[in-house]
């Protein structure tokens, strides 16, 4: 069904962009309100589950190597039980993906295309994701190449800036309410980090598989030292303010002013959302259509391309009837219903496969 192979760097820079972009913008107002100044640890906590999660999608990797979860279930749980998970598997990405498309369509529209119909700017996007997402996963590994260094350097360039706004006392005290606030300011951020359990898609087309480990564990540290970075820098420029910013890191870009002449720079921060939201929803959108050929048993995911299409256009009005609810839907349904799907189900996957295969070898031992 897919004859595209990438290699574990490429797998490493499709995951990247495609956690940090959505973390990045409503991380450090959600993180604040429950860690204040110690927002910042927030994501050092919340990284154990990315790890956990990268670690469990690779020993379920090892037992099938040549298999997704949508396949796997189903010598693990049995024909019924799996076709059921593999259901669950595909309501949660299209919905998933929905809420993605939403959440992008909210900000541009928000921000910058204020007269433009949410409409249609959902379903442009949309479009654009749908002719990459025909090209396989080879191309949408190449085109996160290509725009990775789109991503990178505006992040760094407006990090760099809002250097002299900085109030560094906005750290101080550490820990002084103890560590359980910045614990549960990891709550949300764990959410984001759960999503590392895509890579089960994306091992059995590594071209060198033996990285996958290697390269997951290093995305799920380099996306923690961003957003660690990222909630740093809001907290020193807008210090207590931040909790009560919609989009933080928006108003740290509106600081930024050199000569009169340098500022505005709210443009690089759109850039950053739209090129990382683009390989999000090109992931998710293709691993949704994948994981539906392949629970249909088709021989090519391509027809379904569209109608999945029109699906995630549909989810992403009836999940999110309107902006307020996408802070309430990332708070508080998010974390725990990515958490139960991307790293507890495969857990229990992996450890009803694992006594399987203890049970088979006594079995052929006796």
């Amino acid at each position: 069904m897919e004859k595209g192979k990438i290699s574990a760097l490429q797998m490493a820079i499709m995951m990247y962009p495609m956690i940090v972009a959505s973390a990045i913008l409503g991380v450090p107002s959600i993180t604040a309100k429950y860690a204040k100044n110690d927002l910042w640890l927030s994501p050092i906590f919340a990284s154990i589950i990315g790890y956990v999660t990268v670690y469990i999608v690779y020993k379920l990797h090892e037992l099938y190597p040549k298999q997704t979860v949508i396949q796997f279930s189903e010598h693990i749980l049995g024909r019924l039980l799996g076709k059921i998970l593999g259901l669950l598997f595909l309501f949660f990405y299209i919905q998933t993906t929905g809420v993605i498309l939403r959440e992008y369509a909210e900000f541009i529209v928000d921000s910058f295309l204020v007269r433009t119909p949410i409409s249609v700017t959902m379903a442009s996007m949309v479009l654009l994701c749908a002719f990459i997402v025909y090209g396989g996963l080879e191309v949408i590994g190449r085109a996160a190449q290509l725009f990775f260094p789109l991503f990178i350097f505006p992040l760094l360039i407006l990090i760099i800036l809002v250097v002299p706004d900085f109030e560094f006392k906005n750290i101080f005290p550490i820990l002084g309410d103890g560590i359980w606030p910045p614990i549960k300011g990891a709550i949300v951020p764990s959410g984001w980090f759960t999503e590392f359990f895509m890579v089960i898609f994306l091992f059995p087309f590594l071209t060198d598989k033996k990285k996958g480990m290697k390269y997951g564990m290093l995305t799920v540290f380099a996306v923690m030292v961003t957003l660690v970075v990222v909630n740093l820098v809001v907290l020193f420029v807008l210090g207590s303010a931040t909790s009560s910013k919609v989009y933080p890191l928006m108003n740290v870009a509106r600081y930024i002013s050199i000569a009169e002449f340098f500022e505005n720079f709210e443009s690089a921060v759109m850039a950053i959302w739209i090129v990382g939201t683009f390989i999000k929803i090109s992931g998710f959108y293709y691993v949704a259509v994948l994981s539906t050929a392949q629970w249909l048993k088709l021989s090519d995911y391509r027809p379904i391309i569209w109608p999945i299409g029109i699906l995630i256009v549909v989810f992403g009005f009836w999940s999110i009837p309107n902006t307020l609810e996408i802070e309430r839907f990332n708070e508080g349904t998010f974390p725990l219903f990515g958490l139960i799907v991307q790293t507890i189900i495969p857990l229990l996957l992996l450890l009803i496969a694992v006594l399987r295969k203890k049970k088979r070898k006594k079995t052929e031992s006796s």
